[in-house]
C-alpha cells in the first residue's frame, strides 16, 4: 500500500505518483543507477510492475489507497 502511495522527491516529475511514472523514466534510472535506499527499491518494483504488465492487478488497490 505504501508504494500506492508513494510521490517522486526530486526531478521533472516532483510530485508525481511512482506508479504513475513514464515507464522510459524508469528505464533511464535503471540504465543510470536507481537511488539507494528505499526510494530506489520502489522505482525498481514499479518498473518491474509495468514492464511485465501488472499494471492492471494494481488499479482497484489504487482507487482505495486514495480514499485512504
Amino acid at each position: 500500500m505504501e508504494l500506492l502511495a508513494a510521490r517522486m522527491p526530486f526531478g521533472k516529475y516532483k510530485g508525481q505518483l511512482l506508479l504513475d511514472l513514464p515507464e522510459p523514466y524508469l528505464v533511464w534510472f535503471q540504465r543510470q543507477g536507481f537511488p539507494r535506499g528505499k526510494l530506489g527499491e520502489q522505482l525498481q518494483s514499479v518498473l518491474s510492475i509495468k514492464s511485465n504488465g501488472l499494471m492492471p492487478l494494481l488499479n482497484p488497490l489504487r482507487g482505495s489507497g486514495q480514499r485512504g
